[in-house]
């Protein structure tokens, strides 16, 4: 696969059958160059794993054990777009223009109009990256390695292949600098809408649902590498220009989308976080945050109001404050077309450690060895704000974000299955929609993976190692100890000492410095090595590495998209 972009796609299948040495992510994450022996097992898992996902992609059947997937029962149309009917809200459940319940479940392709370090494989936040890849290549250059990556990373290629696992929905991060520029206040760029556009005319046609998630906000809505923010610094919460230009953004959204069906609902902002707007330290972090409510209920009541002066039709979904956890502060419903959004990470999801049994977690947050089984994941969900407020006030909950990580203890990949099985079906019990995160990456968590012997992964594959030997993603928190983590971790340790004030906690101390010092002042330090590794090439040879993003040369993670097809595939 490495030697070419790939054609027609029962050809890759055939082509992928004669694979004996590529390294499935999902069972060695740490070998991310796809060099070393491989056992007979693990081949011919590669074998099957390629071969059903082409399959899947050009509309054949699979020759594996698993039964096929049907179509959701939603109502929806893989014929025409013109045939998809509006969604809404009715008491608990989201309904079609009938009366009918739909079932929102799907996944959220991450890393495509909001890249992030973990999903793309680059160091540091988006926009500081951009701005160094044109100090290396050039503006035209870099302006074509980046459409580029928009282009393989998703096209209708991965709709199909959502719709053939049986997907309703796709939930769409969005960074608002492909509508707006920071130079140009309320100017929006053609550009971003159209390339949104045709992606939504792939969803009609194929029948897939959207909801389009605003991930990055102008001025920062959290102090976190995912909102594309480069600084610590959240600036959404206390500046009114960011505040007038996020509301108008959504204006021109719904003034745009206020007669598209395939669109589900607006998620309006991904994982606010109101009240650590200098940064996370630890008095404002896990235990110690303190929702400013007020901050956040007037925003959304001014945002909400500005959609419905355009759009009366649409679902607006909202998220609870820190990072979609906290939800007992809101405001009650004031919208009759209001649903809720929470994310449902758990322990079990990251290990290290068996499921059922017990996980010891790396997380600062959650502390020392525990017990996992479906009764405390349930327990979990039950007791999660969200659940009870959503109960309380008899309206959907969709659970935005979830899921398990496939880079750990490659033995252990089973038990991370195992919890999101479980996981998925405690929300299906519980009338809770779903998407998953995420679709497609590296390596790390995707139902596609990148092939470790593409282009691609070659070219970055040293990057990788320093970028995991210096824990500049910070997502990945749970993985071992490195050197550089450790001596990372002495340092927070010594400030504490200097510092001799009892209130602070350790373990958030050195969660923060970490924070501070790899994800973002290091991550941020080894963006111009990154773009190094493209300067001088031709507009040809980036259309070739760039093209290992394409669905048709992506692995899929077969057992994550076998546990996601089987409920996917029931009726709503």
């Amino acid at each position: 696969m490495a030697g070419a972009i790939r054609g027609p796609l029962v050809s890759l299948a055939l082509d992928q059958l004669q694979l004996t040495t590529a390294v499935n992510p999902r069972f060695e994450r740490g070998r991310m160059s796809g060099k070393g022996a491989e056992s007979q097992p693990r081949r011919e898992f590669l074998k099957l794993a390629a071969f059903s996902g082409a399959a899947a992609l050009a509309g054949k059947a699979a020759p594996t054990v698993a039964q096929p997937i049907a179509a959701p029962q939603a109502a929806v149309s893989a014929d025409g777009g013109s045939k998809m009917e509006f969604l809404r809200v009715s008491g608990r459940y989201v309904v079609d223009a009938r009366g009918n319940r739909v079932w929102l479940r799907g996944t959220c392709p991450g890393g495509w109009m909001n890249m992030e370090d973990f999903i793309n494989g680059h160091p540091g936040a988006e926009h500081t990256l951009r701005a160094e890849m044109v100090e290396v290549l050039g503006p035209a250059r870099a302006q074509f390695f980046f459409e580029r990556l928009l282009d393989y990373f998703f096209n209708e290629d991965d709709v199909i292949f959502l719709r053939k696992t049986g997907a309703s929905v796709v939930r769409i991060p969005l960074n608002y600098r492909h509508f707006e520029d920071d130079e140009a206040p309320f100017k929006y760029q053609e550009s971003g809408f159209s390339r949104l556009d045709q992606v939504l005319r792939h969803c009609e046609n194929h029948g897939l649902y959207v909801i389009l998630d605003l991930h990055s906000a102008q001025g920062w809505q959290n102090v976190h590498w995912h909102s594309d923010n480069a600084s610590r610094i959240s600036l959404l919460w206390t500046v009114s220009s960011y505040q007038d230009r996020y509301v108008a953004l959504w204006q021109e959204f719904a003034r745009r989308y206020a007669n598209r069906a395939v669109i589900a609902g607006y998620d309006v902002l991904n994982e606010p976080c109101s009240n650590n707007e200098i940064g996370d330290y630890p008095w404002n972090i896990y235990s110690n945050y303190k929702p400013r409510w007020d901050r956040i209920n007037s925003l959304f009541r001014r945002v909400v109001s500005g959609i419905r002066k355009i759009d009366s039709r649409h679902i607006i979904f909202l998220e609870g404050d820190n990072y979609a956890e906290e939800f007992l502060g809101l405001e009650k419903p004031f919208d009759d077309n209001l649903a809720y959004s929470s994310h449902n990470y758990t322990v079990p999801g990251f290990g290290p450690g068996q499921y059922p049994g017990t996980i010891h977690p790396r997380s600062a947050a959650a502390g020392g060895a525990q017990f996992w089984d479906l009764a405390r994941q349930e327990r979990f969900f039950l007791d999660a704000e969200a659940t009870r407020f959503t109960r309380q006030h008899n309206v959907p909950l969709w659970v935005g974000e979830f899921g398990s990580v496939y880079n750990g203890p490659s033995d252990e990949n089973p038990d991370r299955l195992r919890a999101l099985d479980d996981q998925i079906g405690i929300f299906e019990r519980n009338d809770a929609h779903w998407t998953t995160w995420n679709y497609k990456d590296l390596g790390v968590m995707g139902m596609l993976t990148l092939d470790p012997a593409s282009p691609y992964m070659e070219r970055i594959g040293d990057l990788l190692r320093k970028k995991r030997a210096l824990g500049t993603d910070d997502w990945m928190s749970w993985l071992p100890p490195t050197p550089v983590k450790d001596a990372t971790a002495q340092l927070a340790g010594q400030i504490l000492q200097v510092v001799a004030d009892p209130q602070l906690d350790p373990r958030f101390n050195a969660r923060c410095v970490t924070q501070a010092l790899l994800c973002f002042y290091t991550g941020t330090l080894m963006q111009p090595h990154y773009a190094g590794l493209f300067k001088g090439l031709s507009e040809t040879e980036l259309d070739h590495i760039l093209s290992s993003f394409s669905a048709k040369q992506c692995v899929p993670n077969q057992g994550l998209v076998e546990v996601f097809g089987k409920y996917m595939a029931r009726p709503a």
